[in-house]
């Protein structure tokens, strides 16, 4: 008997929150159990197929993460730094796994998340992109290969909509 994977986004309403929705809605092995947003967030309540241009699908833009993270077997958290140590609460109180892939930690907090997540599944990544996977591999490979008589310069640059510029990246 198979079963789907039921899958939770916390940042629904955001860029990255709304596409991981969109992915999880075309799998067919894979259920949206919960998309969470903050309580004075103005599309609470409202139906996430609505926000996404795809037609009522029964599930509400929701505050409460340990509702959503209860019926939810992953809890996927691209929200706001601010919010991730009540996420990371939220999901090891109900023993689920979490993805981060927020950023802008500062390290006291980045070390409350790591403590409260350390008896659940937890993946944590500055950033999700392949390419960017990739070039920490080269920069590593390149530093090794230059050695200390090279001077490198990293430029960060995002989209205007970036709200975490400069990110954890």
């Amino acid at each position: 008997m198979s079963h789907n994977l039921r899958i939770a986004v916390c940042g629904a309403a955001g860029r990255m929150g709304r596409q991981i929705m969109q992915l999880i809605l075309d799998a067919p092995d894979l259920t949206l159990s919960g998309a969470i947003e903050y309580a004075t967030h103005p599309d609470i309540d409202k139906d996430v197929g609505i926000l996404l241009g795809r037609g009522e699908i029964g599930q509400p833009l929701e505050s409460n993460v340990e509702h959503v993270a209860a019926a939810s077997d992953v809890v996927i958290d691209f929200s706001h730094a601010d919010v991730t140590l009540e996420v990371a609460r939220a999901v090891a109180g109900q023993k689920k796994a979490l993805v981060i892939g927020t950023t802008g930690h500062e390290d006291m907090k980045r070390e409350e998340i790591l403590e409260e997540a350390s008896d659940i599944p937890l993946v944590w990544a500055p950033n999700m992109s392949v390419g960017v996977t990739l070039m920490f591999g080269l920069a590593a490979k390149a530093a090794q290969i230059l050695g200390e008589d090279y001077d490198i310069e990293v430029v960060e640059m995002h989209h205007r909509h970036k709200k975490d510029a400069p990110s954890g990246t």
